[in-house]
This record gives structure tokens, C-alpha cells and sequence, in this order.
């Protein structure tokens, strides 16, 4: 396990590394000026150039570039252009939201799936197994920011049990977390009920029920357990995705987390801040695959062979 861990740790530096260039080199190539965010749009060509100076700018990007990974090296993201504050303070302030909003979502998007999944196969070509699949389809074909306004349309705005914004309370969470796990269900319900009709038709879960087992433990014990490793590489994968859908769902209920920071920071062009932010999450990523190997070696030991 402990060389499993070690190496990914050395696969992974190389992958942050390129990762790292593809960053700043697209924030660079994004249009705007982060100049202009200190001196403003009207100003005399002496501070606009000096001000360029103390940012930086006018260096060479490979200088710029040189800077950018040393001082990450050393924890440090940059100064925010907008925000005239660290980067590392703005990303302590709005990471713990994400990660509530994120978690929740994934918590809750397995506590649905799961179950839901092994149901729709045991009861293949069932009622049950029909309104299942049509849920995937109706749920993989929604886009999120459109069900987060009919959320926000039906639940605020007509029937006023939920807020419509904010994050002051549990009730703020409902909605979106609701809106970020509704595609996320659909996909893991979908690959739990193809994995558990695969396993289902193996030799040894057919012995196991001519032995006069339980279903509940041919199922559980014998079945799902196999059936993990598929449902192990989507949790890895989901952790991105998660990302990604936070972004939108930030903006839609105006959730002070980091997909809404990188929105804006994208508007205004402060570089610091959104290479800063994607490092994280990119980093995130490669840690859900990291923890998606060793939950392998614990679903199947064979594989640490």
C-alpha cells in the first residue's frame, strides 16, 4: 500500500507540473488586463507602465513563469488583483463552502444511488427497473442551471419553504445540493445497476443461492462487493466532476464558494486568483484518483498483486 501511495505521489508531480504551464499559459493568453484593475481605465501612460512594472508583467513570461512555480513551491499562490489580498486567504475563506456543498452532494448523490441501482437489477425488466431507467435518462438530460431555477421557482418563489440564496443555514444547502447530485445520481445509479447485472450473472453468485443462502446476502455480501470496482473509478472521477458543476450551481443560488470566486475572478482578469484556483482543483483531482487506487486494494486484494 505505502508503495502504491508513493508512487502516484511521483506520477503526480510531473502531471502538476504540466498542468501548471497549461494554466499560466492560458491566463495569458485570456483577453483583458489586470493592469488596468489597479490603475483603472483612465490614467497617463508613466502609471500605467510602472504600475505593469510592480506587478510584474512587463517581465518575460518564462521569468514570470519561473516566479509563478517557485513561489508555489513555497505556498504561495500570489497576491489577488481584485481583491488586493493573498490568494491563500481568499481560498481559505471560500474552500470550506465548496467542500460542505460538494460533500453533501456526493453523500447524498450515493445514498440514492446505490440502493437504487441494485434494486433496478435484482428486478431487471421490472416496473421498478423501468422507472429507474427512465430516471437516468430524464436525469442525465437536464441541464443544471435550468433545474436549479425551477428549484428556486417552485420551492422559493411559489411555495416559500426553502431561501432562495445564501448560506446562512441548513435550509440554504437543500436546493443546491439537491441541483449538484441530480445529474451525479443518474450516472451512478446507472453504472451500480450495469455492474451488479454483471456480476449478478456469475457462476459463483448462482452457486451461492443453490446453497440456500439469503438473497439479501448473495447480494450484498457476495455481489456488491464485487461489483465496487466500477463504482470506486466514478467516485475518483466525480470529485471533478463535482467541481465543475459547483461552478454553475455557486452562480445560479449565489453560494460564496470557490466556483463562484473563479467566475468572477475570470471577468475581471486577476490571473493570481484563477490560476490559484484551478491548481487546486486540479490538484483535487489527482488526489480523488489517489484515493481511488487504495480503495481498490481494499474492494479487491487481488489487485495489490
Amino acid at each position: 500500500m505505502a508503495k502504491l501511495i508513493v508512487r502516484r505521489l511521483l506520477v503526480a508531480i510531473p502531471t502538476l507540473f504540466v498542468f501548471s504551464l497549461l494554466v499560466f499559459s492560458l491566463m495569458h493568453l485570456a483577453p483583458g488586463d489586470p493592469t488596468l484593475l489597479y490603475t483603472g481605465r483612465v490614467v497617463s501612460q508613466e502609471v500605467y507602465e510602472r504600475t505593469r512594472a510592480q506587478l510584474g508583467l512587463d517581465e518575460p513570461l518564462y521569468t514570470q513563469y519561473w516566479k509563478f512555480v517557485t513561489s508555489l513551491l513555497q505556498g504561495d499562490l500570489g497576491r489577488s488583483h481584485n481583491y488586493r489580498v493573498d490568494v491563500v486567504e481568499l481560498l481559505k475563506l471560500r474552500v470550506p463552502n465548496s467542500v460542505m456543498l460538494s460533500a453533501s452532494a456526493m453523500l447524498l448523490t450515493y445514498i440514492i444511488s446505490v440502493p437504487l441501482g441494485v434494486l433496478a437489477a435484482v428486478k431487471q425488466r421490472s416496473a421498478i427497473d423501468m422507472i429507474v431507467l427512465a430516471i437516468i435518462a430524464l436525469g442525465m438530460s437536464i441541464p443544471l442551471f435550468w433545474l436549479g431555477l425551477m428549484l428556486i421557482l417552485v420551492f422559493s418563489v411559489r411555495l416559500r419553504w426553502l431561501p432562495v440564496s445564501g448560506y446562512d443555514s441548513l435550509q440554504h444547502m437543500v436546493l443546491p445540493v439537491i441541483t449538484l447530485s441530480a445529474v451525479q445520481i443518474s450516472y451512478v445509479v446507472r453504472m451500480t445497476r450495469s455492474s451488479m447485472l454483471e456480476v449478478l450473472r456469475q457462476d459463483y453468485v448462482r452457486t451461492a443461492t443453490a446453497k440456500g443462502l439469503k438473497d439479501r446476502v448473495v447480494i450484498w455480501k457476495h455481489a456488491f462487493r464485487n461489483a465496487l470496482i466500477p463504482l470506486i473509478s466514478i467516485f475518483g472521477m466525480q470529485i471533478g466532476w463535482l467541481a465543475a458543476g459547483a461552478v454553475v450551481i455557486e452562480m445560479v443560488f449565489v453560494w460564496p464558494g470557490i466556483g463562484r470566486l473563479i467566475v468572477e475572478s475570470i471577468i475581471r482578469s486577476d490571473y493570481p486568483v484563477v490560476q490559484g484556483v484551478l491548481l487546486m482543483l486540479g490538484g483535487t483531482v489527482i488526489l480523488g484518483n489517489l484515493l481511488a487506487d487504495i480503495l481498490y486494494t481494499i474492494a479487491d486484494p487481488k489487485i495489490r498483486l
